[in-house]
């Protein structure tokens, strides 16, 4: 979606810090495919600025002078809609300020971290160029007023649920979103009642300081009971557990039913997403022996295949999220181009589909 006549992606940095202004420009400047073309040091300059310069990309810091992130962004999808990328700081305020700006728009967010270590800033740049290049592939699927950003609208008809996914029968739920995957899945669990039966698993790639405080704000905005997963948590009719960052979560058979285990990223190696949805959904699969529904939604890469691969191999049900919906649809359409995807679903109808399974 690169708008300049060069063909590159043009990028507008909003930060009040001059030292983080100067360490993003001085990563993305070094990337041939990136055109920055303004800077601003409060919200007032970034909205005044987003909207004359009509920028691809605009990398947004939360906490601002004159007015912050969250404002500003509410004004920028109101007055000149773009993709938005909110810079965050690793803190529990940084986290719920983040969600809230997922809600109000923004496409992603990065936390800030670029000052602590030579690694710290090395995981910050490639993530930073990552997600730039993630996000001008992405999808603007919201609709805006002059006055507030509503809630994502999703075009895509409701259809009928496949006739293979009639009468199958499961035991559990295990669910992995990436990139547009905050707002996703509160919109997929806030379907679900209450009283659905069976436990539900959560992979979302999330630093460590943000799953539990998305955990909350996911238990406050829907009815089934949520929360951060913690080492030997059973899974339980009623109750989503969320893995929690930093770490990888997989699944065991235990006397006690399937249990949560969770072990440090040098365990797993292998795995490049943290958490990885690809070892969650693999073990849960092998847990429950296949009596199980793995739901794959928006999010960019492949993480969720092999292990949607695995389960579609026990016999299991497989949903996923489509392209029209999908911020990034990275993971979705690695199972679909994979044939692992049973029902391929708009993100307003898979909260619901994932409830008929409780009849």
């Amino acid at each position: 979606m690169n708008s300049s006549a060069t063909g590159k992606t043009r990028i507008l940095i909003v930060d009040d810090s001059s030292f983080m202004r100067m360490a993003i420009r001085g990563i993305l400047s070094k990337d041939p495919s990136i055109d920055i073309v303004g800077i601003a040091a409060d919200g007032v300059e970034g909205v005044e600025k987003a909207i004359s310069l009509r920028p691809d990309i605009v990398t947004m810091d939360i906490e601002m002078p004159k007015m912050d992130g969250i404002t500003a962004l509410k004004q920028i999808m109101a007055k000149a809609p773009t993709r938005v990328i909110m810079v965050s700081t690793l803190t529990n305020e940084g986290a719920k300020a983040t969600f809230e700006a997922l809600d109000a728009g923004a496409i992603d967010y990065i936390p800030k971290n670029v000052t602590d270590s030579t690694e710290a800033q090395t995981v910050f740049k490639e993530e930073l160029i990552k997600k730039i290049r993630a996000a001008a592939r992405s999808h603007i699927s919201r609709t805006v007023t002059s006055s507030a950003v509503t809630r994502p609208v999703f075009t895509s008809s409701i259809r009928p649920v496949n006739t293979r996914l009639a009468g199958k029968k499961i035991n559990y739920v295990g669910i992995g979103a990436s990139t547009g995957g905050p707002v996703a899945l509160q919109e997929v669990l806030s379907r679900i009642p209450v009283n659905f039966p069976y436990g539900i698993m959560i992979g979302i790639h999330m630093p460590k300081a943000f799953t539990g405080p998305y955990a909350e704000r996911l238990n406050a905005k829907c009815s089934l009971s949520i929360r951060e997963a913690v080492d030997g948590d059973i899974l339980k009719p009623g109750l989503a557990l969320v893995a929690p960052g930093g770490m990888h979560s997989s699944l065991v058979r235990t006397g006690g039913g399937i249990s949560v285990r969770t072990s440090p990223t040098s365990a797993y190696p292998q795995y490049v997403y943290i958490p990885s949805v690809d070892l969650m959904i693999s073990t849960m699969a092998e847990a429950t022996n296949g009596s199980m529904l793995g739901v794959i939604l928006t999010g960019m890469g492949n993480d969720g295949f092999k292990g949607m691969q695995l389960l579609k191999g026990k016999g299991g049900v497989t949903m996923v999220q489509d392209e029209t919906t999908s911020t990034i649809y990275g993971m979705p359409k690695a199972c679909v181009d994979g044939g692992v995807a049973d029902e391929v679903l708009p993100l307003g109808q898979i909260g619901f589909e994932i409830s008929k399974f409780a009849g």
